[in-house]
């Protein structure tokens, strides 16, 4: 809204309602010690000229990826998105509708539901998919939620340290306020031990949560920890890489009872962290305690198809109480966008993708370690879109701030998550990335000439 102002009259007449004599009797249960003792430092007013000028300053300061060559990952990636998603997403009839409440209304907005969740139970293997949530990390705590309903008597949740360290965090956040056990496996090799898997799994296990690929983009076979953890009564929860999947096995084939991921990746710009798009689907026992929304596809009273919302399981629907989830909405427009960018791939081109995602990571880390200053961490583990890399001479923060000043979003510094890693960096390599630009970038990590870039 609009900027108002209050004048002088203005605030006595509101103070004179409310019974105050002063805007500081506002604030007077808060303590002296807790107030800031000074005016606050704000400039001085600027036109609007001058204010504009200002603020576009400010905003040419930000690096993103477009200026860049982006060798970001870690859970968000710079994946080519066509032409057609942006200018089908933003017509009029998507952009500017709001969420459909009533279950036969917005059939447009339904049908986009429905083909999106089309393709989720397509690509994962599960019989149901919702409408979408808010990320991946959200998504992974809906599942684990999920699972434990239907496990009343168990109260053990066991996530391994490969699964992405900030969706661990923010499940750790939910269940600080339960009493489930939140159970931490440590993985020193980047992949999951099978076999201490199986020692931590008991009649309390509620669910265990597998990443494939894992953080440090190791792609593992997951079938026997899955079959371990079902032999113990425990639901299986993959969070999975939608890209991954275009030549990957669908979690649903190894054992994955309820499968969730991050579709930033589908077709969704990277926006500086947000909003993104949360992802879950899940097999058919688990679908009357799934969060969120379902739409399905039936007929009207004249024979003709139409679409309805045929699960409505949010709090805004019906008594708090019964709610499986506070979750209230959805995130529409990025459901779109990965329904429209999946669409366009196809099975082929998706499978394309994440192959160009595999021969350049690959060449790309096979180039770095001939250097004899680099080594890969997991040396035993196949990566496919990213991988870790250690510096001998442990200076990753020097090393990644030299490509950033070159134009080069060089990697992820992986100290920030994991202390035992101070000397290694995440690097994702997306199907963008031409070889002129991975040979730049071992030239720039090791010192050499930076050769001339080629965006052809």
């Amino acid at each position: 809204m609009a900027y108002l102002f209050n004048t002088e009259d203005d605030t006595r007449e509101m103070l004179a309602a409310i019974g105050a004599a002063s805007i500081e009797e506002l604030f007077s249960s808060i303590p002296q010690e807790l107030r800031l003792q000074r005016d606050l430092k704000i400039p001085a007013a600027m036109s609007e000229l001058e204010l504009t000028r200002h603020v576009r300053e400010l905003a040419g300061k930000n690096v993103g990826a477009e200026g860049s060559v982006c060798f970001l990952g870690g859970g968000a990636y710079d994946h080519f998105i066509p032409a057609a998603v942006d200018y089908l997403a933003v017509r009029g009839e998507f952009y500017t509708s709001y969420t459909p409440y009533q279950p036969e209304v917005s059939q447009g907005n339904l049908q986009v539901m429905f083909e999106y969740e089309t393709l989720i139970c397509q690509l994962t293997g599960m019989d149901v998919s919702n409408a979408s949530l808010y990320d991946g990390a959200t998504s992974m705590v809906e599942a684990v939620l999920l699972a434990m309903a239907t496990q009343p008597k168990r109260r053990r949740v066991i996530v391994p340290d490969n699964v992405h360290p900030e969706y661990r965090e923010v499940l750790q956040t939910y269940l600080q306020w339960t009493d489930y056990e939140l159970v931490s496996l440590a993985c020193p090799e980047g992949s999951l031990p099978v076999s201490e898997l199986e020692d931590l799994l008991d009649d309390q296990t509620g669910c265990v949560i597998l990443s494939q690929p894992n953080f440090f983009g190791l792609v593992e076979d997951h079938t026997a920890a899955a079959a371990a953890a079902k032999r113990a009564g425990a639901v299986v929860i993959a969070v999975a890489d939608m890209i991954s999947l275009g030549i990957l096995k669908s979690p649903g084939d190894w054992g994955a009872d309820i499968v969730v991921a991050e579709g930033q990746a589908l077709g969704n710009p990277l926006q500086f962290g947000g909003p993104y798009l949360g992802i879950m689907a899940c097999r058919d026992s688990f679908v009357r305690r799934m969060p969120g929304r379902i739409a399905g596809q039936t007929e009207d009273r004249n024979g003709s198809r139409c679409w309805v919302l045929t699960l409505q399981t949010r709090e805004q629907h019906i008594r708090r109480d019964k709610a499986t989830s506070n979750i209230c909405t959805n995130q529409g427009l990025f459901a779109l966008r990965a329904a429209i960018y999946l669409s366009l791939q196809g099975p082929d081109g998706l499978r394309e993708t994440a192959e160009h995602c595999a021969w350049k990571s690959q060449y790309l880390m096979n180039k770095l370690c001939l250097q004899s200053r680099f080594e890969p961490r997991f040396p035993s583990g196949s990566a496919w879109r990213e991988f870790v890399i250690r510096d001998r001479q442990d200076d990753v923060a020097g090393l990644l701030s030299r490509a950033a000043s070159q134009g080069m979003l060089a990697g992820l510094p992986l100290s920030r998550w994991y202390p035992e890693y101070s000397d290694c960096f995440l690097v994702a390599v997306t199907e963008k990335r031409t070889r002129a630009e991975l040979d730049a970038l071992v030239d720039v990590l090791t010192h050499a000439p930076s050769a001339e870039l080629s965006h052809a």
